[in-house]
């Protein structure tokens, strides 16, 4: 009797413990995830945001000096999907640990081979990538939840923030990718049948960049002629107005606006007009 008595309990305890084990809780440092276009790759950041909860964190349960996971629950994770520059360092592709290392008017910034590992109990020196220093950050309020945020950014270029309680850190990464967009304009003006959109997108990078200002001219004319919309028409109004050819900067303007105006996009009825506008000083 006293066998079957203890089995019984046996399996109901085993039965309450599964049980419990299946009750589901919100996460006290839920997980995020940030993500950024910078250049022609991405990066992005997995990590767990704990709370303050009336705590005292930096210098006190965090002690100043000491390796953090930056986060809490698995270390920070950032992830590079092709090589960028951070803070003036080439760092390949691939998938690092952010660990840091918070003082009181600095922190240290690890990225360390060692991804996906809990917590920082097993981090190895060794295996650090890159590791700099930047000033502390002060918060002119306090961040309750702990924050990784992308701010600063341009098409080439963003800061990575951190935020906690009254402090923090940033730093910056970049990816210029201007060789690999010659590289690739060379290549697709090479070929013999190309589409308005590619002599478009020629075109607006060269203007944007400051390069040759005849191509911008050349290109956006090939992409009205293959194609001749209230945009198109603008891109090389806007070409010729570089070129000095106000002449043929208006009728082509003229033409946008017109189309713009039929279609309702009211930006290009702007834009056509300016260079109307431009062109009619001179």
């Amino acid at each position: 009797m006293k066998k079957k008595l203890s089995l019984f309990l046996l399996a109901l305890t085993i039965g309450l413990t599964s049980a419990q084990a299946q009750i589901q809780t919100p996460q006290s440092s839920p997980a995020a995830t940030v993500s950024q276009a910078i250049g022609l790759g991405t990066v992005t950041v997995n990590y767990s945001r704990p709370s303050l909860k009336g705590r005292k964190m930096f210098g006190h349960q965090l002690p100043y000096g000491q390796i953090w996971r930056t986060g809490a629950n698995q270390i920070t994770n950032l992830t590079l999907s092709t090589e960028m520059t951070i803070e003036g360092n080439k760092v390949p592709a691939g998938t690092y640990g952010l660990f840091t290392i918070p003082d009181k008017t600095e922190w240290t910034i690890i990225l360390n081979k060692g991804a996906d590992q809990w917590g920082a109990y097993t981090y190895k020196e060794q295996d650090d990538v890159l590791r700099f220093k930047v000033k502390a950050q002060p918060q002119k309020a306090k961040v309750e939840h702990f924050t990784i945020q992308f701010a600063d950014y341009t098409p080439t270029s963003a800061t990575l923030s951190l935020s906690w309680e009254n402090t923090g850190a940033q730093f910056s990464i970049s990816q210029d990718p201007k060789e690999q967009i010659m590289a690739q304009i060379a290549q697709e003006m090479a070929k013999t049948d190309i589409k308005s959109g590619t002599y478009l997108t020629a075109s607006n990078y060269y203007y944007d960049n400051n390069e040759n200002k005849e191509d911008i001219y050349k290109w956006a004319k090939a992409a009205v002629e293959l194609d001749s919309k209230f945009w198109t028409n603008f891109y090389v109004a806007r070409a010729a107005a570089l070129n000095g050819k106000c002449e043929e900067a208006i009728k082509y303007a003229k033409a946008g606006l017109k189309m713009a105006q039929e279609a309702g996009d009211q930006a290009y009825v702007i834009n056509n007009q300016s260079i109307i506008d431009q062109c009619s000083k001179k």
